[in-house]
C-alpha cells in the first residue's frame, strides 16, 4: 500500500517574512509617534533627539525591505540594541525598546521552533 500524496502546503517563510516586515513597520510608526512625546515631555525635542528618533525609523522602514534574507532576523535584533540605547533620549523610548526587544525575542523563538519541526 502507498501513502497518498501529500498537496503542496503554503511556504512557512514567505508568511515569516512578511510578519517579520509588519512587525518592523510597526515599530517605526510607534518610534515617529514618540516624537510628539518627547517634544512634550521628555525635556524638549533637540536636533539630536529629532536625528534619533528619525533616522531610526527611516531604517526600521528600509528593514522591512530585506526580511526575506536568511540574516535578517540577526539585524532586527541587533536594530534593538539601538533602540534600547533610546533611554539616553527620554525613558519612554527606551520602554518602546523593552517592549520591541521582547517581540523579536519571541519571533526569534518561533523561527527556530519551524526550523526544528521542519527537520
Amino acid at each position: 500500500m502507498t501513502e497518498p500524496e501529500r498537496a503542496p502546503g503554503a511556504d512557512p517563510w514567505k508568511s515569516f517574512g512578511a510578519v517579520m516586515a509588519a512587525t518592523l513597520i510597526l515599530e517605526a510608526i510607534v518610534v515617529l509617534l514618540a516624537i510628539p512625546v518627547v517634544g512634550a515631555v521628555g525635556g524638549g525635542l533637540t536636533g539630536a533627539k529629532l536625528a534619533y528618533l528619525i533616522g531610526l525609523a527611516a531604517v526600521l522602514i528600509l528593514l522591512a525591505g530585506l526580511q526575506r534574507r536568511p540574516w535578517a532576523i540577526w539585524v532586527n535584533l541587533g536594530v534593538q540594541v539601538v533602540l534600547l540605547a533610546g533611554f539616553a533620549v527620554y525613558p519612554g523610548v527606551g520602554f518602546i525598546g523593552v517592549l520591541f526587544t521582547g517581540v523579536w525575542a519571541l519571533i526569534a523563538h518561533f523561527r527556530a521552533e519551524v526550523r526544528r519541526r521542519q527537520g
